[in-house]
């Protein structure tokens, strides 16, 4: 399946519908994790609480799979992807993210995240030889100079200590990872797996890696049991997990993993708004800017060729 196939004028429109939603319930739901996370932190380690969140998303799926009588075990080329997909997308991007947030301000994670598009055209054209259109590198850098735009203050405002540099070395690294995962979800891909169960199982061979590295590094399993802890708990599995990572599998599958991994410059603009409702942000000219470029990058790669 190549970049240069299934233009988006042979998309039938209940398919480009589905795309559009995907987005949407994508972006809200990654959007308000980033106001989730942060009633993680304190009382339980951030390993654990991304142990906790995934293990029970990764439950819910295999009940979901259940239910729909759909096919759970997998093959070993399957299982393999999947262990990729735990070991980069599950343990280490969302590991390297959470360190990287104790050390740089969320806005400059939120800025190299934004160039998510770029790493995984560059990954899928190595791996799979696929050839993005100049269209999608395009919306790919207006992404990222949106986002930036949208978080200029946050950014002028950072102080680039040591701590920071080693925030902003951890960030790369997890976008790394990211792009790395969806490398191997597209090995799943091809390998025939289905987007439910091989979720479920990526999530579980996540889960496996960060309690074997949590009980190696003598992290203590604590709970908290506020409201506040588990209903964001609740949140991160169901919506930013479970709901959010079925969409993105599937659109990335039908229009592309670079369209998909878009949705990282889209989060950006919803977090602000969360942050105006319940920490009091507020908005300037360059972040209104910095949305109508982030949008307009989306309307590019959605009108662009299926990408990597």
């Amino acid at each position: 399946m190549s970049a240069e196939m299934d233009a988006p004028a042979g998309v039938k429109p209940a398919a480009q519908w589905l795309d559009f939603i995907a987005i949407i319930v994508c972006t809200l739901a990654w959007g308000t994790t980033w106001f989730a996370i942060t009633l993680q932190l304190g009382v339980v380690d951030p390993v654990i609480s991304i142990t906790y969140r995934f293990a029970l998303a990764a439950a819910l799926l295999f009940a979901w799979c259940a239910l729909r009588r759909e096919k759970i075990a997998l093959n070993r080329a399957q299982h393999m992807a999947a262990f990729g997909v735990g070991v980069f997308t599950f343990v280490l991007n969302y590991v390297f993210v959470y360190w990287a947030e104790e050390r740089v301000a969320s806005a400059v994670v939120a800025v190299l995240f934004a160039a998510l598009a770029f790493f995984n055209l560059i990954a899928f054209r190595v791996v799979f030889g696929q050839r993005a259109p100049l269209l999608a590198w395009g919306a790919a850098g207006l992404g990222v100079l949106g986002v930036a735009l949208l978080s200029w203050e946050e950014l002028t405002s950072a102080r680039m200590g040591e701590a920071a540099l080693i925030g902003l070395g951890l960030t790369f690294a997890a976008v790394l990872a990211s792009a790395a995962g969806n490398v191997y979800a597209r090995r799943g891909e091809i390998a025939g797996a289905g987007v439910a169960s091989f979720t479920a199982w990526s999530m579980s061979y996540g889960v496996i890696v960060l309690v074997l590295f949590a009980l190696a590094t003598g992290r203590a399993w604590r709970f908290d049991p506020s409201w506040g802890y588990v209903l964001s708990l609740l949140h991160l599995s169901l919506v930013g997990s479970v709901v959010a990572f079925l969409l993105y599998f599937g659109l990335a599958r039908r229009r592309g993993y670079a369209t998909a991994a878009y949705i990282s410059a889209l989060t950006p603009p919803v977090a602000m708004t969360v942050s105006t409702l319940f920490e009091g942000k507020s908005w300037g000219v360059l972040a209104l800017a910095g949305i109508v470029l982030v949008l307009l990058g989306q309307v590019l790669l959605l009108r662009a060729k299926k990408t990597g």
